[in-house]
């Protein structure tokens, strides 16, 4: 820190070279403000983009509509907006710098698991029983929390206990610290979120049918309930979707593409079409992995957003929407036809006049007709620079009937 009587001791070369330090300074702080100043504009907006989503689904769900689905699909759409309920609700406490409200007295309690499930104990202590003043510790009590744990067929209950040691001498009590959860305070074990998140996505089991399926075993969990789990596993398991995505994005050729779904806006009974954006090394890569992103539309702001600011070799289709991702540094590598795709078969209606014309591939063909081809181009690998860029030689037109077309 420089004083007054300092700076009138000072040269003017060296007052120059105060004043640029001094405006470096400023703007590197400067840059630090408009960083937090965006991040909490985007904070604001996110949390009230989350709150009218909400909104609009409890709307869906708990008011008078017509009955235009039938039960099934009705079960799937109301599980899919208690998933998205969970899941807004849990990324609104994260966003909220308000301390969160305790929980109202008159809340209903949760039913205890049924005492016939068979009980695991999971012993939580202390690692050493010695207080600090140097006395032994002394146990007075225990803690006991269960969750409900399933293995195909059998539900099993564990029993945390953690133990309650007291220094006679200081009354210092020591306690194990409370084991982490996927969902803090809820009753289902890691194992058991992961048996209902590859059901659903990887065995193609509706929410409802687990539900059946989990009260044979012994325990009807009901589907509301299933649903908010998978929405709070989806905001947890976000940030290794995102550490997948930072890996992925470390490679230098990517491959792209989307695929239509679709969509059903809640409160408007129609849907429309969205989109599923596909990200993925290439097949000779040793990580083996792909990225999904959700998009409710065809827009190619989607894949700058999710490329930004990857600069490498984009192996995709000739769809518009990456034409933006050129401008910004990014190679196009277009991708491999395939003969389905590339060849066009067709007869005009000058060639539908014109007599009928022997088959190009053999003499011998006793085909009728034969049709107008073009086969795709003979296709030459160049990897100069480490990109599998492919060089078209030449097509070959002509006329092969329909058994060598």
């Amino acid at each position: 820190m420089i004083d007054k009587a300092q700076l009138q001791d000072m040269s003017a070369d060296e007052l120059r070279v105060l004043a640029l330090e001094l405006m470096s300074k400023v703007q590197v702080q400067q840059h630090i403000v408009d960083r937090t100043e965006a991040a909490l504009r985007f904070s604001d907006a996110k949390l009230e983009q989350l709150t009218h989503e909400m909104a609009v689904l409890k709307r869906w769900k708990f008011a008078d509509r017509s009955e235009k689905l039938g039960h099934e699909q009705q079960s799937l759409l109301d599980e899919t907006i208690d998933a998205d309920l969970a899941a807004i609700e849990l990324e609104l406490e994260r966003l909220s710098t308000e301390p969160k409200a305790k929980d109202a007295p008159n809340k209903p309690r949760r039913a205890p698991l049924p005492a016939n499930l068979p009980r695991v104990n999971v012993h939580h202590e202390p690692e050493s029983t010695l207080c600090g003043c140097g006395c032994e510790l002394e146990r007075i009590g225990e803690d006991v929390s269960e969750k409900l744990d399933y293995t195909p067929g059998v539900f099993t209950v564990e029993r945390h206990v953690r133990g309650k040691w007291v220094c006679g001498h200081c009354e210092t009590l020591t306690q194990a610290p409370v084991p982490a959860h996927v969902i803090d305070k809820g009753i289902p074990t890691a194992g058991l979120l992961a048996h209902v998140l590859v059901s659903k996505h990887g065995g193609h089991l509706p929410l409802y049918r687990q539900e059946r399926i989990f009260a044979r075993a012994g325990l009807a969990i009901p589907r509301s309930t299933l649903g908010q789990w998978v929405g709070m596993c989806g905001v947890q398991l976000q940030p290794l979707v995102d550490a997948l995505k930072e890996k992925i994005l470390q490679h230098r050729v990517l491959h792209a593409d989307e695929t239509p779904i679709s969509m059903r806006s809640p409160g408007k009974g129609k849907t429309h079409c969205a989109y599923l954006w596909t990200y993925c090394p290439g097949a000779f890569e040793p990580m083996k992995a792909v990225v999904y992103d959700f998009a409710e539309s065809r827009a190619g702001e989607h894949a700058r957003a999710f490329l930004d600011p990857w600069r490498g070799r984009l192996v995709c289709d000739d769809f518009a929407g990456y034409k933006q991702l050129l401008a910004q540094g990014v190679t196009e590598v277009g991708a491999l036809p395939t003969r389905a795709v590339s060849s066009t078969t067709y007869m005009s209606p000058v060639e539908a006049r014109l007599p009928k014309m022997p088959c190009a591939t053999s003499a011998n063909c006793t085909m009728s007709s034969a049709r107008r081809v073009i086969s795709p181009p003979k296709i030459d690998w160049n990897f100069a620079n480490d990109a599998r860029v492919p060089s078209p030689k030449h097509c070959t037109p002509g006329w092969f009937c329909s058994a060598h077309a």
